[in-house]
């Protein structure tokens, strides 16, 4: 698969990672899939609800803590309202992005183990408070990460960010 989105949804990505730094941000793309392509329309910040409850279900997994330095979460509660959101607007949830503060743009094993196969997963670097190195992941059927192309298009129908 290939993930198309605009520089918009690139800068948008960037300054959420940067404007929660030294935690971890988090959001959702939204958009289309046609083919072997994803399509982003909308990239919508979400807060970020890792806390210790969360950290429970990962414990033992390495480099898992109890706060949002380097985890995060997104509350099903919201998952599910964006999900009838985007529906009713013939869109749907396409990946999920996060930040990784001061570690490199590469999934953990606990972004692994939170993964679902059928979504893009971009990740932001952000050292010292400033978004570096943007790659993008999709698990593959053997639930390991695989680098994913993205493509940067100038004008996207639709696009905007919330």
């Amino acid at each position: 698969m290939v993930l198309k989105l605009s520089h918009h949804h690139l800068q948008a990505i960037c300054q959420h990672g940067e404007s929660t730094y030294p935690n971890e941000c988090c959001g959702l793309l939204l958009g289309k899939i046609v083919n072997d392509c994803k399509t982003v329309v909308e990239v919508r910040a979400t807060e970020n609800v890792w806390n210790a409850e969360a950290a429970q279900l990962f414990s033992g997994v390495e480099g898992t803590r109890e706060n949002q330095l380097s985890n995060y979460a997104i509350s099903p509660q919201t998952m599910l309202e964006v999900q009838k959101e985007v529906r009713d607007r013939t869109l749907q949830i396409i990946g999920i992005y996060h930040s990784h503060p001061n570690h490199p743009a590469i999934p953990s094993e606990c972004d692994r183990l939170y993964a679902w196969e059928q979504y893009s997963y971009i990740i932001v670097s952000v050292m010292a408070g400033k978004a570096q190195e943007l790659l993008c992941w999709e698990l593959d059927s053997e639930f390991n990460f695989q680098a994913e192309e993205i493509i940067i298009v100038n004008n996207l129908e639709k696009s905007k960010t919330k």
